[in-house]
């Protein structure tokens, strides 16, 4: 007897090594699977933005980072005794107007960088509800606590989420027309919208995104993140206090299933000599003086030299 459902997961044509380039851009979600590369030691950049949830201010960002459009001071504005763009993640607001466009011009020549070398780009979208500033008539990414009187909600239409997509890929690729997409709908839900109003937003991604291509047939993937959270994760003990989002259980086996599908399979082995030294180094010893702990970290550090031997980026 069968007791759950389980995903079918295709394996990708255009699988991560530790030569790859990852670049991973989106909503939080987008950041939980980034830590895993940043644990394995995979060659990662994440959010050079902040997390951003829609389709359009993505399309945005990639806009600026493609074509060098930098920040100008008609780009931010001061709220809250800090300096703030509507584009970007409050984290890297800042109480210096100079330093902030400092701060974002130098994450578009960065990007810019990073997507030309880059060799997998992974864009997690988390939701088709925006917020657009009654002044300006612009989406925005982030309403940084302005009053909420500044802006109408709106529910992005599919036909508007497709053009963005595209918009993207368009984009990306005049930059880097070898860069392999790996695109998944964050599995968080978005309750503040609303039960119903949650479950209308992903739908529209899902739509957009399977519409704009066949996954089957294309060199794009879809990884099924928020299907796996909903039908095979379909219980509260997987969840965080606030019950919206994955625990640490449901976004390691997540990780498990993106691994064993989007990982190489020659690379599965350095990944395991990873673990076992992030695990020693994380190691405490109630005697570090004593002669077999001087042995422990000798023999540790020797399999960190062998590693780097093997591949040099790879620091611990």
């Amino acid at each position: 007897m069968q007791f759950r459902t389980q995903i079918p997961i295709s394996k990708s044509n255009n699988p991560i090594d530790y030569n790859s380039k990852v670049l991973s851009i989106g909503s939080c979600f987008a950041e939980n699977i980034a830590e895993k590369f940043d644990y394995f030691k995979f060659q990662n950049e994440t959010n050079p933005f902040g997390i951003i949830f829609n389709p359009v201010s993505i399309e945005k960002l990639f806009r600026r980072v493609c074509e060098l459009d930098f920040y100008q001071e008609k780009d931010v504005f001061f709220h809250n005794e800090r300096w703030h763009s509507y584009e970007v993640h409050s984290d890297l607001s800042n109480s210096d107007r100079q330093e902030l466009l400092e701060t974002l011009n130098k994450a578009i020549t960065e990007t810019n960088k990073q997507l030309k070398e880059a060799s997998h780009i992974i864009i997690t979208y988390g939701t088709s509800w925006i917020y657009r500033n009654l002044e300006s008539e612009e989406i925005v990414a982030n309403c940084h606590k302005v009053p909420q009187k500044q802006f109408s909600k709106e529910l992005l239409t599919v036909d508007v989420i497709q053009k963005s997509i595209q918009n993207t890929i368009d984009l990306i690729q005049t930059l880097n027309p070898d860069i392999n997409f790996i695109f998944t709908v964050s599995p968080v839900r978005h309750i503040k919208d609303g039960f119903v109003e949650n479950q209308l937003s992903k739908s529209h991604l899902f739509t957009a995104l399977h519409q704009t291509f066949d996954f089957r047939l294309s060199t794009f993937d879809y990884f099924p993140s928020y299907e796996i959270m909903m039908d095979e994760l379909r219980d509260y003990r997987f969840y965080t206090e606030d019950m919206l989002h994955p625990n640490q259980i449901a976004i390691d086996y997540i990780w498990k299933l993106f691994s064993e599908n989007y990982i190489a399979q020659e690379s599965i082995s350095v990944m395991q000599e990873v673990d076992e030294i992030q695990k020693s180094l994380r190691h405490r010893n109630f005697n570090p003086e004593s002669e077999q702990h001087q042995k422990f970290l000798a023999k540790l550090q020797q399999k960190i030299n062998f590693l780097g031997e093997k591949l040099p980026h790879i620091k611990f």
